[in-house]
């Protein structure tokens, strides 16, 4: 599902910003970006995103150092800009002592941080205590969206619930189109002397290959239990999947069965609905 948070804070002078980006995704697939002072936190913090559970994470944390923070490594410094000297002579390039300095003084790991100012476990702590409030805070909009797609799926499910409703009413007409396209199928044939009993025998025989009885009730059922799910349980998301091929299975044998135009016409617009469901299904956790 898809989700922003984004928190700043100041820790032992530092600032901290916590940026998280969600996109829809039906695996669990984050990428950490680190300062180098947090690499040893790592397998920590992607723990803390994995919370997530699922969708493309895009986790990242920045800091801006005070200027009392850190300081120069002066030894190493002395020892890269002999070395970008001597590098420069040995290419024939120039070099001026500005842009030389300029090229050292950006290198990260030059720098130190002072002997006050090293991180201890209260400061981490502090991020840990940031980095779960904006954990939170993305998922808070993610519930936020999952709170529509609930109304939307509701919307559907209730659509199918009333097409489903809607069969019965042509179900003696298509007992009474099929008894009647028997009889023609046996005048054209010009068969005589039909025994009735045995012409009943038959066409119920006919009819019971093409109730649709068992499916109603159960499409009745997936639906009804569509709805608890999603209502009731946590991390649904797979669970409604496998209701929803359940109920695509019984829609397609009420098509197969129906032999009347307008039980089809219910069950195509009952596939559209199921339709529009699955295609949001990915994006619920």
């Amino acid at each position: 599902m898809t989700g922003f948070a984004k928190r700043q804070r100041e820790i032992d002078g530092r600032i901290i910003t916590v940026e998280i980006k969600s996109l829809n995704s039906k695996q669990m697939d984050a990428t950490l970006k680190l300062p180098a002072t947090l690499r040893e936190h790592e397998l920590e913090l992607r723990a803390m995103v994995n919370s997530l559970e699922r969708g493309k994470i895009d986790f990242c944390i920045s800091e801006e150092t005070g200027g009392s923070a850190r300081r120069l490594d002066a030894a190493a410094a002395a020892v890269r800009i002999n070395d970008i000297r001597s590098f420069a002579a040995a290419q024939e390039m120039k070099i001026t002592d500005n842009e030389l300095l300029t090229i050292v003084m950006v290198q990260q790991d030059l720098w130190a941080e002072s002997s006050e100012n090293k991180e201890h476990e209260a400061s981490w702590d502090e991020l840990k205590e940031l980095v779960a409030a904006t954990i939170d805070e993305l998922d808070g909009s993610r519930s936020h969206e999952g709170g529509i797609l609930k109304e939307d799926f509701t919307k559907h499910v209730d659509l199918m619930e009333h097409y489903l409703g809607e069969i019965p009413r042509y179900e003696q007409e298509r007992i009474a189109t099929a008894k009647e396209r028997i009889r023609n199928y046996l005048a054209e044939a010009a068969v005589k002397n039909v025994d009735e009993n045995r012409f009943e025998q038959e066409l119920i025989y006919y009819l019971e290959k093409l109730d649709i009885t068992e499916e109603k009730v159960r499409l009745a059922k997936h639906i009804n239990y569509f709805r608890d799910v999603m209502e009731h349980e946590e991390s649904c998301g797979k669970k409604l999947g496998f209701i929803a091929q359940e109920m695509g299975r019984e829609i397609n044998t009420t098509g197969s069965k129906a032999n009347h135009v307008e039980i089809q016409r219910l069950v195509v617009a009952m596939k559209d609905e199921l339709e529009k469901i699955k295609e949001q299904l990915g994006n619920i956790l």
